[in-house]
């Protein structure tokens, strides 16, 4: 299945201060999400931001938190056990591109959750990182096993557009060039 703006949401989790440099490759991490919530705000598709206890973990890192809306504190590792998450969704089944903290954890309860619930999700590969490679590894076996669809930045980008006559392509195309 291919990705559309009209029918994705993206949703952004956890890609807080004191998290991320724990992370292996973070500054890839981070670059990736920040080139998929910019292409969201460039093409119009809805985007949610979490923070998994954000007095534990701090705020979301600076260029994320000046891009998108603001953050969704919560506790439960599943976005999906927030209380408002699901007001951010639009109602009918949608694509859910996810990207973010932590890939065994977060991104892995919130994408099998939402799948149980009938949406197509998607797991952007250079855009999710665990602390431990082994834990980062195991989590996209599992996920790709549970029916969820693993991706990439650019490529989300691209099915985004659709076409290089999208009349906002270059800017989305600039996205890729400068990173």
């Amino acid at each position: 299945m291919k990705l559309r703006a009209d029918r994705s949401v993206l949703c952004v989790i956890d890609v807080q201060e004191r998290l991320v440099p724990a992370m292996a490759d973070a500054d890839r991490v981070v670059a990736r999400c920040l080139r998929l919530a910019t292409a969201a705000t460039i093409l119009g598709v809805p985007a949610i931001l979490t923070e998994q206890y954000p007095k534990g973990l701090g705020p979301t890192v600076p260029s994320l938190a000046a891009t998108l809306p603001s953050p969704l504190a919560k506790m439960s590792f599943s976005c999906c056990g927030a209380a408002s998450f699901s007001g951010y969704l639009p109602g009918a089944p949608f694509a859910c591109v996810l990207c973010g903290l932590e890939t065994h954890v977060c991104v892995t309860q919130t994408a099998i959750d939402l799948r149980e619930e009938g949406h197509d999700v998607f797991v952007v590969v250079d855009a999710v990182a665990s602390r431990h490679a082994i834990d980062h590894d195991v989590a996209l076996r599992r996920l790709e096993a549970a029916g969820i669809i693993l991706t990439t930045s650019e490529s989300v980008l691209f099915e985004w557009c659709g076409t290089a006559e999208h009349p906002r392509f270059q800017e989305v195309r600039r996205l890729v060039i400068d990173s």
